[in-house]
């Protein structure tokens, strides 16, 4: 399974499900340790996207159009999906986030009564 996949599972039992305060700060621990292997795979899409482009520029006269003809390969497209990943990521990490502080706010409030 790959962290795009996990990352995706998450995002679906997050949206799909009466996730309790232990499930999602499971989830979120889960999340926070996927980041790591989300910027690992941008840094490599970075460096494979730059090849392709300097390989472009080389190609073409006109920088605009190499820029254009390096946007339209497989290496930006993986380039855009891994820091797709890494917004929903950390989205979801905020979203978890502030979940666990209404709850405990509301337990707090609970306890207090």
């Amino acid at each position: 399974m790959t962290v795009r996949e996990m990352i995706h599972e998450i995002q679906v039992e997050v949206r799909e499900s009466d996730l309790q305060p232990d499930r999602a700060a499971e989830l979120l621990n889960r999340l926070t340790a996927l980041l790591g292997n989300v910027n690992d795979e941008i840094r490599q899409a970075d460096m494979a996207y730059a090849v392709k482009l300097l390989q472009c520029l080389d190609a073409e006269e006109k920088a605009n159009r190499a820029k254009i003809m390096a946007e339209t390969t497989p290496e930006y497209s993986r380039k855009r999906e891994a820091r797709d990943v890494k917004e929903l990521a950390t989205e979801m990490v905020r979203s978890l986030k502030y979940y666990l502080k209404a709850k405990q706010d509301e337990y707090y409030a609970s306890t207090r009564m």
